[in-house]
């Protein structure tokens, strides 16, 4: 046959398979996830003629009138059951909804749906038996029989729901995992492009030209401390936490930059304690938030801008400055903080606490511990 021929029918019968799944799914009932309602759609074929020949045997397939009444009736008991389980398991579910609680889970689900089965055999078989043209007596060995099938049938559902519950909760956890990642990637992004901040290395340079005349001294120092600042950043952009000591050096050389550049417009106290500190911060994560008070804050000789760095006991370093507006506003959603809040997010650790009290603005970093992410 034409290969071509074969495309074009290829191509129809996918055509109509697309618009038939589409039609079924516009139906689904609200109450049913997708995969529950395909679940029981395509056991439908296997449930019917076993349950029909359970209550009417070979007439079941052999009489039209009976196969029709059995079907009819079937397929309306079938599905008030199908709602009946639904109900238990989500309530079962939402019980336990754990991964750790996936045995217990299971185990309740079991109980309360052979519980609701054994009722449901009962009621299904009293209904058959009163109906007229169906030809069923409410007798021990068709209760039986239901018994047996209902629990196969309740040790199937069972299984598959909990899969895809468990399935589910693997999608979320990956979902999650891939928003950490880019968050994480867009910190590193900005973490980048402060590295190599031309506005930042124009500034330096421009306060370098200015201090070579009169100050060569302080030219000099400041070359050396500006150097110090981009080997740091060079050093620390592949590390996922640095020691706090370490960054309160290099933010300790980075402010003696910025009272350069700023004067008396701008006051930088940092703590005087440096030895035996514990805990680990993300690194240039005091940088950021020195930066963005510079950013968000207007700063003069009559008004200067104050920033100050204090240590919260041992579990958190907080950057406090005075409220001094620009036209823009300090809110939580920065830059800086929104990748320093995505970094923390990796540690399941206590978030980022931002503040403003008493026209001030602080932000808490707690401080961690492992180095290593939970994306990993």
């Amino acid at each position: 046959m034409n290969p071509l021929v074969l495309k074009m029918d290829f191509t129809r019968l996918h055509t109509v398979f697309q618009l038939f799944t589409s039609y079924i799914e516009r139906h689904r009932p609200a109450f049913l996830s997708q995969r529950e309602w395909w679940f029981h759609l395509l056991s439908m074929p296997v449930i019917y003629p076993i349950g029909g020949y359970i209550f009417m045997g070979e007439r079941f397939f052999t009489d039209a009138p009976t196969f029709a009444i059995g079907m009819a009736t079937g397929i309306v008991l079938h599905w008030m059951s199908v709602f009946s389980y639904t109900w238990v398991v989500k309530r079962v579910i939402r019980q336990f909804p754990g991964e750790h609680q996936a045995t217990q889970r299971l185990l309740v689900m079991f109980l309360g749906v052979s519980l609701l089965m054994i009722a449901t055999a009962y009621f299904d078989l009293w209904v058959f038996s009163v109906i007229p043209g169906t030809g069923v007596s409410f007798s021990p060995q068709i209760l039986q029989a239901l018994l047996l099938f209902g629990i196969v049938f309740s040790i199937v559902l069972c299984i598959i729901l909990g899969l895809f519950h468990s399935y589910g909760q693997w999608q979320e956890r990956q979902t999650e995992n891939e928003q950490l990642k880019r968050q994480a990637l867009q910190q590193q992004y900005d973490a980048l492009k402060s590295q190599i901040n031309p506005h930042f290395l124009f500034n330096s340079l421009s306060s370098i030209s200015g201090l070579i005349g009169d100050h060569p001294d302080l030219a000099e120092r400041f070359v050396d401390d500006l150097a110090k600042v981009y080997r740091y950043m060079l050093q620390t952009g592949a590390r996922t936490l640095v020691p706090l000591s370490e960054e309160l050096t290099f933010l300790d050389t980075y402010a003696g930059l910025l009272r350069v550049r700023y004067g008396s417009c701008l006051r930088i106290e940092l703590p005087e304690v440096r030895e035996n500190l514990t805990g680990q911060v993300p690194p240039l994560s005091l940088q950021v938030l020195v930066d963005n008070a510079l950013k968000y804050n207007k700063m003069s000789v009559e008004s200067p801008l104050m920033i100050r760095l204090e240590l919260v006991g041992d579990a958190a370093v907080r950057v406090t400055n005075v409220l001094q507006r620009k036209v823009r506003v300090v809110d939580t959603t920065q830059p800086g903080l929104t990748s320093l809040t995505a970094q923390y997010e990796q540690f399941n650790h206590a978030p980022i606490r931002v503040e403003e009290v008493d026209g001030t603005f602080s932000v808490t970093l707690p401080l961690l511990q492992s180095a290593s992410p939970s994306i990993a």
